[in-house]
């Protein structure tokens, strides 16, 4: 069982993956100028934090951001990372924000966990004011995963499995332009995350915290053990690929 503090350990290494597309969406959205930002399932409040720096470094409002989450013990850990964010403990399906309060309604790695997608979009286009923006900042598409060697393509199969037996869906990323269409947006545009790697990087592990986590219960410690030495040895001969597409996309709230 990942405790808090483990959750916050992976919510800042996914916040370091989508960093420059943050930066690219704050431009392209114009978000510098936006006065109330709110972020749909903060967590621990990483995103918010981050979101945050790069709006006051870009002369933007910098303190105007807002969170909401469903887990007190997030929320805490939020209100340490992330002191200038207003936090709220609440459901996404049903946002304790009045309709129209925000320029801007984003989630990160959000709609993955999320059995009725189109519902919780259209509870954050509720609370977005027309001409303003809607993201989904990051997410995955376990069903374009990439492992290499080709003896570790079966830890993304197993770890696939084991987030759909979670009730996630491990294939969101592939719908999620599709779902903001659906939702009623303008201005859709989309796009996958790049992937770059260092050949030799020491093996993650945080990402086998993960993986074990996932798995836990599935399959035969004896089998992860095995396969987690391959992955050693293909790290340290630099053939390590491990990719997921992860997918991001934005729209606008139409004017009325």
């Amino acid at each position: 069982m990942l405790s808090a503090q483990d959750w916050h350990a992976r919510f800042l290494q996914q916040a370091g993956w989508t960093a420059r597309l943050r930066e690219y969406l704050l431009q392209r959205f114009d978000l510098a100028r936006a006065h109330r930002i709110l972020e749909v399932g903060c967590g621990t409040g990483v995103v918010c934090a981050a979101l945050g720096r790069q709006l006051a470094g870009q002369g933007g409002p910098g303190e105007s951001t807002y969170g909401v989450d469903l887990r007190f013990d997030f929320l805490r850990l939020a209100r340490q990372a992330s002191p200038p964010t207003r936090l709220a403990c609440g459901d996404g399906y049903c946002l304790p924000f009045r309709s129209r309060a925000f320029d801007a309604v984003y989630g990160h790695y959000l709609l993955l966990w999320i059995a009725e997608p189109l519902r919780m979009l259209a509870e954050m286009r509720r609370v977005t004011r027309p001409g303003g923006a809607l993201l989904c900042m990051a997410e995955p598409d376990y069903g374009g995963r990439i492992d290499y060697p080709t003896e570790l393509a079966s830890l993304g199969r197993w770890q696939a499995d084991a987030l759909a037996g979670q009730g996630a869906d491990p294939n969101v990323g592939r719908k999620l332009a599709g779902l903001l269409v659906q939702a009623g947006l303008n201005d859709v545009q989309y796009g996958v995350l790049g992937g770059e790697w260092n050949a030799g990087a020491p093996e993650g592990g945080q990402e086998w915290q993960m993986i074990e986590h996932d798995l836990s219960g599935r399959v035969e410690p004896h089998r992860l053990a095995a396969l987690r030495r391959s992955e050693q040895s293909a790290r340290a001969r630099g053939e390590r690929v491990l990719f997921v597409p992860t997918f991001y996309a934005a729209g606008i709230v139409p004017e009325e």
